[in-house]
């Protein structure tokens, strides 16, 4: 299917080229309201009125918080792509242009290659602040070829937000986390996830059901026609590298470049209760990670000389926070959740020795300032939870006896019970879902369907467990999987590692990639910060952690 000649020969041309129908066009899931393909059909005739209207750049508004360099602009979407006459929402888009310098030949003009979008993951994260990447050394190459553009996904930011509950009520501290709770304290928490669940129809209505990741990736097409962009060039990280994977196998003719960084498993069977399993075991073993290297650092924080003593400590503090919180606002929920960061990045892990041990030796300070709530954030945190949790509930079917969510999750509790039942909490609404749910797309490329591919992958990420990138490896033909050896940061391209770099922009710039996989030496471990020093990166890892 070919889009309607709109503007002569050449807009007709250009409008084809944007918004044909892949072949094989079949979303390749079940019950679409209007018959095979209506969704399929729909987001053509969006992309064909988005290659029409394009994006009208301009000022970004205050609450987008950037600077002048980048500018922002809307793109129209339907809310329900089987309904593309319906009910339209804007999804927020932001963007520096390429510079076109050339770092190390100031007289040599580098061409672009059109525009870079990137997502972020989550679901409920915004990459708005995207295009501020360009100034540092790791991103200078790839900004002088490509647009750097960000957007906000629907029901993020601006972008035709949600809500599941008043955002007063988040934020609030202190509050409990308990690694085996008892039978009434998951009663508590069972009565709470329903609430939520029912706030979430209540406060967002029926659309609530249309923010998915096949919406999502959908909203990527129209957003890759809006842009002018023929074939799309994508970065996503952590939950974006699963819509990515959903876009190549709805539209992998439309794919220039993608890079999965951090890569979910895709499996239908995995998405989302079994994912969410794999990942509370994944972080007891990069929990156990930190822990040792505390523990060889014991000279610096005096939490112990092994992981098990550095454990006690944290146990201690715990304890001593259930029955005092610091601040009036810190309790063990809070404490947990701090640490958790640790499990993501191990920039944190200076950070919050330092805070754990200035606790534990009378001084509560930096433990408030990094792990009390953050009122002023509690809007956005709330939006970015109810996105979240609607994306993920209506993906795929759930469990919805508790008693499977009871066993499976104080079985798996036994040997990692870091963060179990904090993620069973995160969770839990999804069981009492009020609007149906889908069934997940099986993520599959035959060979010469899609582009060659790349894959960044730590061997010991938490978040998105290693075996998810495998899996994707197996399942995107072509694609090539670029690994970080005994390292376990959540996101690795454009960080610290070298090698990661090399390929990335490799694979970017010049379209070159490794034969089918490639590996990395880990990033250095970093740098103890004594008690009473401040790390000059510290306010940075505060403000990223909230």
């Amino acid at each position: 299917m070919r889009a309607a000649v709109l503007y002569g020969t050449a807009g007709s041309l250009l409008l084809s080229a944007l918004v044909t129908v892949p072949a094989g066009g079949d979303p390749r899931w079940p019950g679409e309201p209007f018959g095979p393909g209506a969704d399929t059909r729909g987001t053509a005739v969006a992309a064909q009125r988005a290659a029409a209207a394009g994006v009208r750049f301009g000022t970004c508004a205050k609450v987008e918080d950037l600077p002048e360099n980048v500018r922002c602009g809307t793109v129209t979407v339907p809310l329900d792509y089987a309904r593309p006459d319906g009910r339209q929402i804007k999804l927020t888009v932001s963007r520096v242009k390429a510079t076109g310098k050339d770092g190390k030949n100031s007289k040599r003009k580098v061409p672009r290659q059109g525009a870079l979008v990137y997502n972020p993951g989550g679901p409920g994260a915004s990459s708005m602040y995207f295009p501020l990447v360009g100034s540092l050394p790791e991103w200078k190459r790839l900004s002088a070829a490509y647009d750097l553009v960000g957007y906000a996904p629907r029901g993020v930011g601006r972008s035709a937000p949600i809500s599941c509950e008043d955002p007063k009520q988040r934020g609030k501290g202190p509050t409990q986390s308990s690694t085996h709770p008892s039978e009434s304290y998951k009663k508590e928490r069972i009565a709470e996830a329903k609430a939520y669940a029912r706030g979430c129809l209540k406060r967002s209505g029926t659309a609530v059901q249309h923010y998915t990741s096949l919406n999502n990736a959908r909203d990527l097409d129209v957003l890759r026609a809006a842009l002018g962009e023929r074939r799309l060039t994508f970065i996503g990280a952590s939950y974006g590298t699963y819509f990515g994977a959903l876009y190549a196998t709805l539209f992998p003719s439309h794919v220039r470049r993608m890079v999965f960084d951090s890569a979910v498993n895709p499996d239908p069977e995995q998405i989302w209760y079994r994912n969410n399993l794999d990942q509370s075991a994944a972080f007891e073993i990069r929990w156990a990670d930190f822990r040792a290297w505390v523990a060889r650092h014991d000279d610096v924080y005096g939490l112990g000389a092994t992981p098990d003593e550095v454990l006690h400590s944290y146990e201690t503090a715990r304890a001593r926070l259930a029955a005092s919180p610091a601040g009036g606002k810190v309790g063990p929920g809070q404490l947990q959740g701090a640490f958790l960061q640790a499990g993501y990045y191990d920039d944190y892990w200076p950070h919050r020795a330092q805070a754990l041990s200035a606790y534990l030796k009378g001084d509560p300070k930096l433990l408030i300032e990094q792990a009390g709530p953050y009122p002023e954030a509690a809007a956005e945190q709330e939006n970015g939870n109810a996105v979240y949790t609607a994306v993920e509930c209506n993906d795929a079917p759930w469990p919805t006896d508790w008693r499977t969510w009871d066993r499976d999750n104080t079985r798996l509790a036994r040997k990692a019970p870091f963060e179990t039942w904090d993620n069973v909490w995160m969770n839990l609404p999804c069981a009492y879902w009020p609007v149906p749910r889908q069934q997940p797309l099986d993520v599959r490329t035959l060979p010469g369907e899609l582009p060659p591919t790349l894959i960044l992958a730590a061997e010991r990420d938490a978040a998105t467990p290693y075996e998810g990138a495998k899996a994707l490896h197996r399942r995107l033909f072509g694609s090539v999987l670029v690994t970080e050896k005994d390292a376990g940061t959540h996101g690795i391209g454009g960080g610290p590692n070298k090698c990661v770099n090399g390929h990335l922009d490799a694979y970017l710039l010049e379209g070159r990639l490794p034969v089918r996989h490639a590996e990395c030496a880990p990033h250095a471990e970093p740098k103890p910060v004594r008690p009473g020093s401040r790390s000059k990166d510290l306010e940075k890892d505060v403000k990223k952690a909230s």
